[in-house]
């Protein structure tokens, strides 16, 4: 208050209260960003120092030292030797596996594909041809036989690379962290995939879920690590390929056999032990292993005298002389499928928009039938050479219930056997349109001295023809 206690006039120097207050938020605003930085720096360099504490922490003992690892053929250009041969054959196991996938055509319905949400992943789906009908038999021969022959070559890979899996620190950074992260993708994807794969081959069903589903993704989440890795490291490789002759390779005895120079992968030994083999001897290993395992793998696919050489075949390799000298999926008896249940009783039933048409075996035969010589070819990889098949066609039956144009049928074994469903189109031009594609009420092959699966009535689609109830 001025004198009189009068305020004081404004402009004549007393207190300014919004203007005091506006530098006092302002100093409080300087001082907290100064503590913020300064706990910010506190922090920052205990974070540094635990990392350099972390880091003159000695690795465990055993693998994750460097001098664990001795072998003087280890290096980069016998690791890019194995990974040039995955590089080509791994996505050729991975385009025939999509075909195969692409085979069970899941678009005709949900009953037929047992990975309703694959989205995108199924972009590339297309109605599997009829023609050429042994088409399956090549794709899946090719995919099974491949991924076998292909299992040394895998082994050798993760050999020569095994230190990678066990360096120290495990992850230095986020960046390194990632790295880490798509090479535990790419390593468990592939042995997951052969695994399942070879497992599956051999009828040796105990999976936790369905083989198709889990090794359908599977596939995927690999083959995308796959296409990072290769992209981080093809330069690499073919620098490492470069860098050594192996003309001059081949030629080198074990006297003369040296360790590659340091790389910064971590590949060669710091210190070597001397070498027990030659750079030659290991692909001769290798790809001796590869040979012996086509020898007994092929066969099973190619057919003729080769089927007698298929020693891994899940299947008998010599079922005998006559009619029904061929391999088969599953036998009668295997599946609940008895004399009583195929007997006179039975009966075919076709839905359609009108009544129900329920047929016997008799007036089935009694009906124009179609014959066709097609092969049995399996997911697993076996096949047989052609069959003779003889029936009704899908078309014709489509047909008679009203449904000429049909787009696709539901064919349901009915008490038969157990699980016995599947849904295929009859349309020309697909995979049960065609002649060669029947409804088998008769038998295939000529007489039968015993019930076979499909007896008495299967698809026959000249596609994967191991016979669909």
């Amino acid at each position: 208050m001025g004198s009189g206690g009068r305020p004081p006039a404004p402009g004549s120097g007393g207190p300014q209260r919004p203007g005091s207050d506006e530098g006092h938020v302002q100093g409080r605003l300087e001082r907290v960003r100064a503590a913020v930085a300064a706990r910010a720096a506190k922090g920052a360099a205990r974070t540094r120092a635990l990392v350099r504490r972390v880091e003159r922490t000695p690795p465990p003992p055993g693998p994750f030292r460097p001098g664990f690892w001795r072998s003087p053929l280890r290096g980069p250009w016998l690791t890019s030797v194995f990974g040039l041969v995955l590089l080509i054959g791994i996505p050729l196991i991975f385009v025939t596996g999509m075909l195969s996938y692409a085979s069970y055509n899941p678009g005709l319905g949900r009953i037929n594909d047992q990975t309703p949400d694959k989205d995108l992943l199924g972009f590339y789906l297309f109605d599997w041809p009829t023609h050429p009908y042994w088409l399956y038999r090549l794709t899946q021969g090719v995919h099974v036989t491949l991924g076998v022959v292909l299992v040394p070559v895998l082994l050798a890979k993760l050999w020569s690379v095994i230190p990678k899996l066990f360096e120290w620190l495990p992850v230095r950074s986020v960046a390194h962290g990632l790295e880490r992260l798509s090479l535990l993708m790419l390593v468990g994807g592939v042995i997951f995939e052969f695994v399942t794969g070879i497992i599956n081959i051999q009828l040796f069903y105990v999976f936790p879920g369905s083989f198709y589903t889990l090794h359908f993704y599977g596939a995927w989440v690999f083959i995308a690590a796959f296409v990072v890795h290769v992209s981080l490291r093809l330069g690499r490789m073919t620098r490492a390929l470069r860098s050594r002759s192996l003309a001059a390779e081949l030629r080198t005895d074990l006297a003369h056999t040296r360790p590659e120079p340091p790389d910064p992968d971590g590949l060669v030994p710091i210190a070597p032990a001397p070498p027990t083999m030659t750079r030659r001897g290991a692909l001769a290993m290798v790809g001796g292993g590869s040979l012996l395992l086509l020898v007994v793998t092929a066969g099973q696919s190619i057919g003729g005298w080769l089927r007698g050489t298929a020693l891994l075949a899940p299947h008998n390799r010599t079922p005998g002389s006559g009619p029904n000298a061929f391999q088969i999926n599953k036998t009668a008896a295997s599946v609940g499928v008895t004399p009583a249940r195929v007997g006179p009783a039975w009966r075919l039933e076709i839905h359609g928009p009108g009544p129900t048409l329920v047929l016997t075996r008799a007036q089935l035969l009694a009906m124009p039938q179609h014959a066709a010589a097609l092969p049995i070819a399996c997911v697993e990889g076996w096949s047989t050479p052609n069959q003779q098949w003889s029936g009704l066609r899908l078309a014709d039956l489509a047909a008679l219930a009203g449904l000429p144009d049909a787009r696709s049928v539901l064919v349901l074994c009915g008490g038969i056997s157990s699980g016995a469903a599947t849904r295929t189109s009859p349309r020309p031009g697909t995979s049960g349109g065609t002649p060669p594609t029947a409804s088998a009420p008769s038998r295939g092959t000529r007489e039968t001295g015993f019930l076979p699966p499909a007896l008495p009535n299967a698809v026959i689609r000249p596609r994967r023809n191991a016979p669909r109830h």
